[in-house]
C-alpha cells in the first residue's frame, strides 16, 4: 500500500461532554452503581467511553454480513479508552430501529457507531449525511419494499452524522485499511437505521454521539473476484480506530473528504 500524505492540521471540534454518574455495566454483565467500577485505576482518572457498535444480520441472500463479522472482531479485544456494547439489527425497516432503540436503552452508551455492508465499495467508508428517504431497489429481510417513504415522516430531510469523520477516516488510514468519506448510505436499512440513531440524538438523547460506517464485501463473498472484497480484519481494525478517534473527543479536521458526483 502506498504512502498516505501528511494529515492537515485539525480544526476546533465541539464534541458533547462524556457522560457521568448512573449504573455503569461491568464486563461480566452486572451493574456498578454510580460507575464505580470504571475510575477504579483512581480517583480523577478519565473514565472510558462506552461504545455500542451494532451490525447486521445477513440480507440479499448472501450467508455472511461483514458488518457484524466485523463488529465482532472489533470489540473481542480490549481498547485503552473504550468500554464495548454490540448489538446485531435485523435488516427489516421499522424493527431494526426497535432494535436499535432497545440496544441504546440497554447499554447508554457514550457512542453509537452502526455499521453495515457496502457491497462493491473498495474500502471502509465513513458516512457523512442520512437523509429521510426509505427506497427500497430489494426487499428487506422480511419482504417489505417501501419505496420513496419517509424514515420518520415529521423528520427533517437530513442529519449529519455526529462524529469527526474525516478524522475518523485519517484514523483507519492511519492503521493501515483504506477508507474515505461516504456522501451517502444508500436508502435501504443502513440509511433507515443511520437516520433513525440521529433523530434519536436530535430528539431524545442530545448527549449521545453517533454515526454510521460501511465495510465492503467479506472475500468469501465474493470468490471469483468480481467485486472489490476487503479481510474482515482489516474491517474490524478500521471501526477499533474509528472508536478511538471519537471516544478521545480527536478535533474534526480540514480536509478534502468530498466528491464531484
Amino acid at each position: 500500500m502506498s504512502a498516505l500524505p501528511p494529515e492537515p492540521q485539525p480544526v476546533p471540534f465541539t464534541s458533547t461532554p462524556p457522560r457521568t454518574g448512573g449504573e455503569t455495566a461491568t464486563a461480566g454483565g452486572g451493574t456498578d452503581p454510580g460507575g464505580a467500577g470504571r475510575s477504579a485505576a483512581g480517583a480523577g482518572a478519565a473514565r472510558p467511553q462506552r461504545v455500542l457498535l451494532t451490525g447486521f444480520e445477513p440480507f440479499g441472500g448472501e450467508a455472511v454480513n461483514p458488518s457484524w463479522s466485523a463488529v465482532r472482531q472489533a470489540a473481542a479485544q480490549p481498547l485503552p479508552g473504550v468500554e464495548w456494547r454490540t448489538a446485531e439489527l435485523p435488516c427489516v425497516f421499522g424493527a431494526a430501529l426497535d432494535a436499535l432503540r432497545e440496544a441504546v436503552a440497554a447499554a447508554e452508551p457514550d457512542i453509537v457507531l452502526c455499521v453495515g455492508q457496502a457491497g462493491g465499495r473498495p474500502d471502509v467508508t465513513v458516512e457523512r449525511v442520512a437523509i429521510n428517504v426509505d427506497d427500497a431497489r430489494i426487499p428487506d429481510n422480511a419482504g417489505a419494499q417501501p419505496i420513496d417513504e419517509p424514515v420518520v415522516p415529521s423528520g427533517p430531510a437530513a442529519y449529519f452524522a455526529a462524529l469527526p469523520i474525516k478524522a475518523c477516516v485519517a484514523a483507519a488510514r492511519a492503521a493501515g485499511v483504506p477508507a474515505s468519506v461516504s456522501q451517502t448510505a444508500g436508502t435501504f436499512v443502513c440509511n433507515h437505521v443511520f437516520y433513525g440513531l440521529m433523530h434519536l440524538v436530535a430528539t431524545e438523547r442530545p448527549a449521545l454521539r453517533g454515526g454510521f460506517v460501511h465495510v465492503p464485501y467479506a472475500p468469501e463473498q465474493v470468490p471469483d473476484g468480481d467485486a472489490p472484497a476487503l479481510a474482515v480484519a482489516d474491517s474490524a481494525a478500521a471501526l477499533r480506530a474509528i472508536a478511538a478517534t471519537a471516544a478521545a473527543g480527536t478535533p474534526e479536521l480540514r480536509a478534502v473528504g468530498g466528491a464531484t458526483h
